[in-house]
């Protein structure tokens, strides 16, 4: 048979389709969407920065419109979800608890995260907090009183957070909830006490197996190379795999016009193959995304499909940051075409657009200024700002929205 060849635009429009990407929300969200979109995702990666709001519930807004953040951490308190280590650390389906048990259950394979030595040498001290959550229940770091010594990363994390961590990383304790979104941890035996082991955990091969061939759905359109770093996989050689998925019917082979090597579409998106080999498959989405949405956090991979560079610059000292500090990839109806630097006042009600930066080639025409317009004023009304404030952006959007705009 001969190998469907599609346009580069309709490529962006199935990865975008697998993602949640391509249509607006069709109805107000409820509880059940968070769960749901996480499980189209396969994950949601966690990161603290909250100059706007922070990235998971800033991934889930992209797919869902206005929803309330808390549902994030019902879910979690609910059990449909857990906490682990995946692409990063991650909030995962509660069903995908197998498949990151062999992670727990040999923990020196998980590099930095965690330390024999460490474990070793406080043993005593980690079987101390692991009794004291036996006896009292779950607890936060924050409920040891000793003084942490630095901000520089987790090797100034005071003893007890390291032993907590230890202990959430060997899979002894899960997050039972978050409080202001700091980790509550308790016994893995209490949380999920039907758990068996032997009986349910994956063993590491076959765990890699459905990571890989999950992977396949969450991208929709994909090359062998861009497989592993959705989990982190390492030594990875998927050519049999997919050899078998395609077998199987789960993948075909496709070719994407503009772009060079082998590329596989999932089976899922079969239906919107015939309208994307006669290019009438669009992306009708525009929103702010976060810088650790699933669209761009594979650098590599955002480049060779959106030609779209990006990198987070936070940790960047300040004088040396091309774009900012936090800056929001812009995707407008299936192309990546700049990124924001925004900032949420919450005393003031502001939401600050620092600046924009758009790509080469890219024209601010009045379609555009329209998506751009409503979809700053959604996310500004969704952090409960009043009003917009422009800084340094393309002059097309100030003239025709002006620099203050007040939210609906």
């Amino acid at each position: 048979m001969s190998v469907p060849v599609i346009s580069l635009a309709a490529a962006r429009a199935l990865h975008l389709a697998a993602q949640g990407l391509l249509t607006p929300a069709k109805r107000k969200a409820g509880p059940e969407d968070v769960v749901a979109a996480i499980q189209r995702m396969g994950l949601l990666q966690i990161d603290t920065i909250s100059v706007v709001a922070r990235s998971p519930y800033l991934v889930l807004f992209s797919r869902l419109g206005d929803y309330a953040p808390q549902w994030l951490e019902q879910a979690l308190a609910g059990r449909q979800l857990f906490e682990y280590w995946a692409h990063e650390a991650c909030f995962l389906p509660i069903e995908d608890f197998a498949l990151l048990r062999h992670r727990m259950l040999n923990p020196q394979g998980m590099g930095w995260k965690y330390s024999q030595e460490w474990a070793e040498k406080h043993q005593d001290a980690i079987n101390d907090v692991l009794s004291h959550i036996a006896a009292n229940g779950p607890l936060r770091s924050a409920d040891f009183n000793a003084e942490k010594k630095g901000g520089n990363g987790w090797w100034e994390w005071k003893p007890e957070k390291r032993h907590l961590e230890t202990l959430f990383t060997a899979g002894k304790l899960m997050v039972a909830e978050r409080r202001n979104f700091h980790r509550v941890y308790d016994l893995t035996e209490r949380l999920l006490p039907d758990w068996d082991d032997a009986r349910q955990a994956l063993s590491e091969e076959e765990a890699r197996r459905v990571m890989l061939a999950r992977t396949c759905r969450y991208l929709g359109i994909f090359k062998a190379e861009w497989l592993a770093d959705y989990y982190r996989l390492k030594r990875v050689a998927p050519k049999k795999l997919l050899q078998q998925l395609q077998l199987q019917g789960e993948i075909l082979p496709i070719k994407v016009a503009q772009l060079s090597g082998d590329f596989y579409l999932h089976h899922s998106l079969a239906e919107a193959l015939p309208l994307a080999e006669q290019n009438k498959l669009r992306s009708r989405v525009t929103t702010l995304l976060s810088p650790f949405d699933p669209v761009v956090w594979d650098r590599r991979r955002a480049l060779e499909l959106f030609n779209f560079d990006y990198r987070l610059e936070c940790y960047t000292p300040k004088g040396k940051r091309q774009y900012g500090y936090f800056t929001l990839p812009v995707l407008n109806r299936g192309e990546l075409i700049g990124r924001i630097d925004a900032k949420m006042h919450r005393r003031a009600g502001e939401f600050e657009v620092i600046s924009f930066h758009l790509e080469t080639g890219v024209r601010m025409g009045k379609q555009r200024c329209q998506d751009l317009f409503q979809a700053i004023s959604r996310m500004a009304k969704w952090h409960g700002a009043g009003r917009v404030r422009l800084r340094a952006v393309p002059g097309a959007l100030r003239e025709q929205y002006g620099e203050i705009w007040q939210v609906g």
